[in-house]
């Protein structure tokens, strides 16, 4: 069987560039980067938290994350700037599809009473953004050694110009979006 990014360049960017009515096939809309982001309240008090946060998303990307930090102050949320409060990870290339490939077949589907995506969380740009309830979906990561049930960002950049060629990207890679 075919991987994602061998059967995007050899089936689906064909059938794009036919069904948008493109005139160069370099207008074909193509995923650009994923990028996954966690946020971690409780690392204000106790940086073990993050730690482990980091560890989760590193296993799920198979890519060291990167600690990020509060650019402002917060008195109410007891947040000082320079503060580490969460981690990122930026996938490109051959790691980007391969983890969309199993964001789509293996831990999207087992997500309880999953009806699908929303149309709605295009930015107007070509980039699709998810929120993830539960890291404990993805394969990687051990239920037995979480220490707290946490969730996480997920935004897909494409090279779309607008959300409705975005929209035909990401239901031609089977992302299960419910379209109204």
């Amino acid at each position: 069987m075919k991987n994602l990014k061998e059967r995007y360049h050899s089936e689906i960017k064909q059938e794009l560039f036919k069904s948008l009515g493109l005139t160069n096939i370099m207008q074909t809309p193509a995923l650009e980067k994923v990028v996954l982001n966690i946020c971690v309240s409780d690392a204000v008090g106790d940086s073990k938290k993050l730690q482990a946060a980091v560890d989760d998303l590193t296993m799920i990307a198979g890519q060291k994350a990167v600690i990020t930090r509060a650019k402002k102050s917060i008195a109410g949320f007891k947040l000082r700037e320079g503060m580490a409060i969460g981690a990122k990870v930026t996938l490109r290339k051959e790691r980007m599809y391969e983890f969309i490939d199993r964001l789509v077949n293996i831990a999207l589907p087992r997500i309880r009473d999953f009806r699908g995506l929303s149309q709605n969380s295009f930015d107007g740009n070509g980039n699709y953004s998810l929120g993830i309830k539960e890291q404990i979906i993805f394969p990687e990561i051990n239920y037995d050694k979480v220490d707290k049930v946490r969730g996480l960002d997920v935004v897909i950049c494409t090279s779309a110009k607008n959300d409705s060629h975005a929209l035909a990207l990401l239901k031609a890679i089977n992302f299960p979006i419910n379209v109204k």
